[in-house]
């Protein structure tokens, strides 16, 4: 059932986070402190029993130089070169398995699936520790994981990683780095929002239901969870409320979509309650780039599952044409 905004007043819907007066500074320090480090990408052949996908162990340097994973996928003995396309997982997973996950490469992309740090036991399985750690307690998840200070917050690490894997895409010899796009779903389509900003160099992204999207609305209209880590979170650090939400502010879709220019494809279910509608259109109204917004009236997380794929296809088709 519906239980967020209408959908005409989805349209307009702006959200209510606030922008703190550093935001630039803030990702601009991040990202040169993360350039300090070599990338250091590393390809690794994997054995698999696929006849039509070749695939690699990749391994790259992400914040603090801390080595991350991802698998490379490509059509088999395809020399490039490519149009490329990172994906970012969605909460709770890794980057599975080498013979998952072939509709890229099948497509006939390069496909570079980036691990996500100290994920991968949820529903897909991960190998990359968040070595960095952080400071003071924290729920369940990773939603609080160092969230009382933007400096150690969890998503300044992985959205830093999720930087410097569009940068390995890129620098591979049998990848187009002009035909590049992120894509992601629920904290993966966050990510290609989130690089989309700071990451100008790719030619699109496909952001499906992202997550991360207008927090301090989202605190008060979904009980799912991981929003609801941070609920159980400040419900135990009662005075910690300011500080968390100001920590958010660096880390929230809106702040992001702001500043990102490249053509965007979002989709939304208007009966999600893992990632309310609401906090979904704050994303889209405020992307500053074309785009366009596949809406699913009678769905939830899941959204327009295969189709909004077969979409993803056509419209990276598109944008990436050479």
């Amino acid at each position: 059932m519906y239980t967020d905004l209408p959908v005409d007043q989805l349209a307009t819907y702006l959200g209510s986070q606030s922008e703190p007066a550093d935001f630039d500074g803030f990702w601009a320090r991040t990202l040169e402190e993360a350039q300090a480090h070599p990338l250091g990408l590393v390809l690794e052949p994997v054995e698999t029993v696929l006849s039509t996908v070749d695939v690699w162990d990749v391994t790259f340097n992400g914040y603090g130089g801390e080595p991350i994973r991802a698998w490379l996928r490509v059509p088999s003995g395809a020399s490039g070169p490519l149009p490329g396309v990172v994906q970012f997982v969605g909460y709770g997973g890794g980057r599975g398995d080498a013979h998952e996950n072939l509709f890229w490469a099948s497509c006939g992309f390069a496909h570079l699936e980036m691990d996500t740090r100290g994920q991968g036991a949820g529903w897909s399985t991960g190998v990359t520790p968040d070595a960095a750690g952080s400071a003071g307690p924290q729920g369940q998840g990773v939603m609080t994981r160092g969230v009382t200070d933007p400096g150690t917050y969890y998503y300044r690490r992985l959205t830093t990683d999720a930087v410097r894997a569009v940068q390995a895409l890129r620098s591979l010899d049998r990848v187009d780095p002009a035909r590049c796009a992120a894509v992601g779903m629920s904290q993966g389509g966050s990510l290609a929002v989130a690089v989309a900003a700071l990451a100008p160099e790719l030619a699109a992204i496909v952001a499906k239901v992202p997550f991360l999207s207008d927090i301090p609305r989202a605190l008060q209209v979904t009980d799912a969870y991981p929003f609801r880590e941070l609920v159980d979170y400040l419900a135990i650090h009662r005075t910690r409320v300011q500080q968390v939400h100001q920590t958010l502010q660096y880390f929230d879709l809106v702040n992001f979509a702001k500043r990102a220019g490249v053509p965007a494809l979002f989709s939304v279910g208007l009966m999600d309650q893992i990632t309310p509608p609401s906090t979904v259109y704050a994303a889209y109204n405020n992307y500053a780039g074309p785009k366009e917004l596949t809406v699913w009236p009678f769905n939830g997380h899941e959204a327009g599952a295969i189709e909004d794929d077969l979409a993803a296809l056509a419209f990276l088709q598109k944008q990436l044409a050479g």
